[in-house]
């Protein structure tokens, strides 16, 4: 992923989609320096939007349980 990325990087635009956190990004990539270079590249340009909100499909399906 790092290797892509750092290619991409300044040259096109990216769209990362996670439900980690940045620091449990060390845990997926194993190893903490790459981790931090690859963080580095993705949000220096970027935007980062957190959406802190329930899940729409688990809304759905309690809702269809409940009917």
């Amino acid at each position: 992923m790092f290797h892509l990325i750092s290619k991409l990087y300044e040259q096109t635009g990216v769209i990362i989609t996670s439900n980690l956190e940045f620091g449990a990004w060390e845990s997926v990539f194993g190893d903490a320096k790459m981790t931090t270079e690859l963080l580095d590249r993705v949000t220096h340009h970027g935007s980062i939007i957190e959406i802190d909100d329930n899940s729409f499909r688990f809304a759905q399906s309690k809702n269809s349980r409940v009917q």
